[in-house]
């Protein structure tokens, strides 16, 4: 029994290995502004995100030079409510071979740019009004691309079932072993590079059959010894992922829930399979109740729970139930690592947004 609890301990404690509290520096200073800033904005029946970014853009203490919309083939509203907005709205041409649905969308929208700074929006993001500006200023005095992991804005119950993916991807983002790691990939919600490193890099074209587009699309800025810095959103930048329903959540946690964990340094992976393994550990003591160990397994699950409800302060709003009976949400990613198993695996492609993509040869159908 004291061997089950040291490890669980021993997961918990791997949990706070992970996750630093790594926000975008803040510099006081007034933003020199050296060169024009593009936002680009894919959007694929993102009729209920949109308006809350373009409102937020609208609210900026710096202004972009340019928005420019992509209406990757939208079956909504998205065109008419990005058009209400005076921004700039372009149809993407028909994906061609070759490309992934989003990489062509963004790809089209940096060709129709013109500002030498670019930032790479998604369509559910949600900026605080200074968030652009000290953005900027951080890239400024950094260099190279950075990339922000957003605090995950959530509504609804089905919404909040993604607590522990949303954890576990602060963690991969975060972690110190990741810091060296050559292939250290990008999150793709919220990008900020200069028109010189996205061209030197080939942009969106040199990984353009890639599901994961940003993991590999950070590789490409190393491989060109451009520096990649990754922070958390905190009360900059946030997101509401998957307002759509239930059945987009799982496809868009299903499509990378493998292949994302590839570009992982030993390291990281080691430490986040003991947290998950030390949280399902913990969470099995509803089997145990009439048992010896339920008590080490039950004061597991609450030592797991104070450390997620310490950890949603940096991730997300979850609400009060979820952090409590954090096992829902485990069940949910377990079932969901399946599916993605089975898709990487046995079928062989993975599905999004009514797009196909083989993951071996990785082919547009």
């Amino acid at each position: 029994m004291m061997g089950l609890f040291f490890f669980i301990i021993l997961g918990c404690l791997s949990g706070f290995i992970l996750m630093k509290r790594k926000t975008v520096p803040i510099h006081w200073e007034p933003y020199k502004e050296k060169g024009k800033l593009s936002i680009i904005i894919p959007a694929r029946n993102e009729e209920e995100n949109i308006a809350h970014l373009l409102d937020s853009l609208h609210a900026q203490t710096y202004h972009p030079y340019e928005i420019i919309v992509v209406n990757d083939g939208s079956s909504d509203q998205t065109k008419a409510v990005a058009e209400s907005y005076g921004v700039k709205v372009i149809d993407c041409p028909k994906l061609p071979q070759g490309w992934t649905g989003k990489t062509w969308a963004v790809w089209n929208g940096f060709l129709r740019s013109t500002g030498e700074l670019i930032a790479f929006l998604d369509a559910d993001i949600r900026l605080a009004p200074q968030a652009l500006e000290i953005l900027l200023k951080a890239r400024q005095k950094s260099g190279g691309v950075l990339s922000i992991v957003p605090y995950h804005f959530t509504k609804k119950l089905y919404e909040r079932l993604a607590l522990v993916f949303n954890i576990l991807g602060v963690f991969a983002f975060t972690s110190p072993f990741e810091i060296k790691n050559p292939r250290k990939g990008l999150y793709g919600s919220c990008i900020l590079t200069t028109r010189e490193d996205y061209e030197k890099v080939k942009g969106h074209d040199s990984i353009k059959s890639e599901i994961l587009d940003d993991l590999n699309l950070g590789a490409r800025f190393i491989e060109e010894g451009i520096a990649v810095h990754n922070y958390i959103g905190g009360d900059l930048v946030a997101f509401r992922m998957y307002p759509q329903g239930i059945k987009s959540e799982f496809q868009g946690f299903g499509k990378g829930a493998v292949l994302s964990t590839t570009s992982l340094r030993a390291p990281t992976l080691l430490f986040v399979v003991l947290w998950i393994l030390g949280l399902v550990v913990s969470e099995s003591f509803l089997f145990f109740l009439e048992t010896s160990f339920f008590l080490p397994l039950f004061i597991g699950y609450l030592l797991y729970m104070l450390q997620i409800v310490y950890f949603v302060k940096f991730v997300g709003r979850f609400g009060f139930i979820m952090p409590i009976f954090h096992i829902l949400s485990t069940l949910f990613f377990l079932i969901v690592i399946l599916y993605s198993v089975y898709q990487v695996v046995f079928l062989k492609e993975v599905t999004w947004k009514g797009r196909t993509v083989e993951v071996g040869r990785k082919r547009q159908l």
